[in-house]
């Protein structure tokens, strides 16, 4: 069987696929909470037999148990409603591995601690696992429902252009001040910042290239957020539609589960430190620095991942199988 032909008959092993993954993650989680940290299961260091490992091997052993109802029950509806949460454990698990395109400046600047390879494959693992977990769900509700196991039954809905335009719009203002105030930095103008130096490049940790382009006006992370902005755009505008679609995709959710949540918590963090709360934690930064340029990254979370959406929809096609 072809990859193409595997990939298309996804409702049929899906269910299958979830319940290994379960036993495979699930049992990698027990060794790791038996003989110490190994596998990448470990959690900010801890030792043999840490309670986070355990719980993951109980949780993840559930999860095989919820699999196994999933092919047994066909006609229930309550395993597939389960299943999202199990999808939920899953990114939970790898969330990290949605920020992974950080470890980029591991090679690019200095002094960043090094990549722990068996966590960051650990983390894909479970990333992978919500994607089997969430097929499997997709395939059991419909077959509950007798809808057709591809496409649920319904018309794909008709493109909504207008409200795709607006997500990438909205996605692009979000990221505005980051952008706007990094560059302003790195020509020389400091709003919000009370220090001295470089602010959003300290030389112990930015490479010599980083430096040089900084004292040049152009600051790198200030590069990565119009790129982003580009990535709206090309989501929701049809020039877009003629780039490859899966990375177009994969971009599109990465950058969506992982700066959606990630910019909340900056926002909370900038907002409490704003009322005088607690501390925002970064030095020499006013605290509406965190709260408006940081936590825009949550609204272009949230607005990527709806033009992620609708540019997976318009893609849909009537199913030939129902």
């Amino acid at each position: 069987m072809t990859p193409k032909r595997l990939l298309a008959d996804w409702p049929s092993w899906a269910g299958r696929a979830a319940l290994l993954w379960s036993l495979l993650y699930a049992t990698g989680a027990a060794l790791a909470a038996l003989t110490g940290p190994a596998f990448g299961y470990a959690l900010l260091a801890g030792g043999t037999g840490t309670a986070a490992e355990a719980a993951a091997a109980v949780l993840y052993g559930a999860s095989a148990l919820l699999a196994y109802a999933l092919l047994r029950r066909p006609d229930a509806r309550w395993p597939s409603t389960a299943a999202w949460a199990v999808v939920a454990l899953c990114l939970t698990s790898g969330f990290a591995a949605l920020l992974s395109p950080v470890h980029l400046l591991f090679f690019l600047s200095r002094n960043q601690p090094p990549v722990d390879w068996a966590a960051l494959t650990n983390q894909s693992l479970a990333v992978l696992g919500a994607v089997l977990w969430g097929y499997a769900a997709l395939a059991h509700r419909r077959g509950a429902r007798g809808t057709c196991l591809h496409c649920g039954g319904r018309a794909p809905a008709p493109a909504t252009h207008g409200g795709s335009t607006r997500a990438g719009l909205v996605a692009v203002a979000a990221l505005v001040p980051y952008a706007t105030l990094k560059t302003a930095w790195a020509l020389g103008v400091t709003p919000g910042f009370t220090g001295t130096g470089r602010p959003g490049a300290d030389p112990e940790y930015t490479s010599d290239l980083g430096l040089w382009l900084y004292d040049h006006g152009v600051d790198v992370t200030a590069v990565l957020a119009v790129l982003g902005m580009i990535l709206a755009l090309a989501l929701t505008h049809p020039w877009g539609r003629r780039l490859p679609r899966l990375p177009l995709l994969a971009l599109g959710w990465a950058g969506a589960g992982a700066l959606a949540p990630f910019g909340a918590f900056l926002a909370a963090v900038g907002v409490l430190a704003w009322t005088g709360a607690t501390g925002s934690g970064v030095a020499d930064h006013a605290p509406w620095v965190v709260a408006v340029a940081y936590g825009g990254f949550s609204c272009y979370g949230l607005a990527l991942g709806r033009a992620t959406l609708l540019h997976q929809r318009s893609a849909l096609r009537t199913c030939d199988r129902c």
